[in-house]
């Protein structure tokens, strides 16, 4: 029964740690006092952080059972975000492209080995460094446009049974789905991305297993930032940085489109067949056929 009273109480604690947490910004917002980076790591990876979302989320959720208005009004939000952020990104794709035809000319036309960029005084850099580059390119991509192709249906799906079920099971499934493929996956995800994160920004080197007093009373004494600047080769790009802030943004936004997927099924279930689809807003390609295609997939 230890584990009854362990969750009893993180489930009351929560509401105290999210109102303590807002009410003292000055803990964990100063990024230039080392203790308060290692609470921001700390916390991020924390139990108590789980149950300030899970305690958020069954909030949220008895309202919006309550009201269907208000939880309409989530998925719409959520939806709309990743919309938002996944057009934005997919725009990487075009650059990803340019950037390649502007590489291919420099090094097999011209003869040259760097780019620069400027009048004067301006940035040059050797041609490895922007032929390596291109991956944060599909990286932004993958990352930021995987919630967005949720949404307008995009990826491939592996069904045995779905297509042939009642209307009624496949919102079940799909918000058995959610809760336990989806959002599970992307915390398990995300508790090796977070300290993956912080292991190239901050040193001393942190970790799962630290405790709260190893890391804000110990480690933040030797605190400094040691963010890293290797590329896997000499000249080559060397922000690598930059795919683990992106690894951590993906798991945020696809733990959040599995609410706003949860949610939507939840009210077509409970609304009926004529609210399926209802607010979705879902890309117009302008051809019939690219239309079909799209609907079979």
């Amino acid at each position: 029964m230890e584990w009854v009273s362990w969750f009893l109480m993180n489930i009351v604690m929560a509401p105290y740690n999210l109102l303590y947490a807002l009410t003292h910004p000055q803990l964990w917002l100063n990024w230039s006092d080392g203790a308060a980076v290692m609470r921001v790591i700390y916390y991020g990876g924390s139990t108590e952080f789980f149950f300030v979302v899970f305690v958020t989320l069954i909030v949220l959720t008895t309202i919006g059972m309550w009201k269907h208005s208000f939880m309409w009004g989530m998925v719409r939000g959520l939806e709309g975000m990743a919309n938002g952020i996944g057009r934005f990104a997919a725009w990487a794709g075009i650059l990803m492209v340019l950037q390649q035809i502007v590489i291919v000319f420099i090094q097999r036309i011209f003869l040259e080995a760097q780019i620069t960029f400027g009048f004067g005084v301006g940035m040059s850099k050797d041609i490895s460094w922007f032929a390596e580059e291109l991956k944060l390119y599909n990286a932004l991509i993958v990352c930021l446009c995987a919630a967005y192709t949720f949404v307008q249906g995009g990826h491939v799906r592996v069904d045995l049974v779905y297509s042939v079920v009642s209307y009624r099971a496949k919102r079940i499934i799909d918000m058995f789905g959610s809760v336990f493929f989806m959002m599970s996956s992307a915390i398990v995800t995300w508790m090796y991305a977070w300290y993956f994160l912080w292991r190239h920004l901050v040193t001393p080197k942190v970790s799962a297993s630290d405790s709260y007093v190893q890391l804000v009373e110990r480690k933040a004494s030797a605190f400094r930032w040691n963010v890293e600047t290797i590329g896997f080769s000499p000249n080559g790009f060397n922000a690598y940085f930059l795919f683990k802030i992106l690894l951590v943004i993906f798991c945020a936004m696809i733990f959040l489109q599995a609410v706003a997927f949860f949610y939507r099924s939840y009210l077509e279930l409970k609304e009926g067949e004529e609210s399926e689809g209802k607010y979705l807003d879902k890309d117009k390609l302008g051809d019939e056929i690219a239309e079909l295609a799209a609907q079979i997939h």
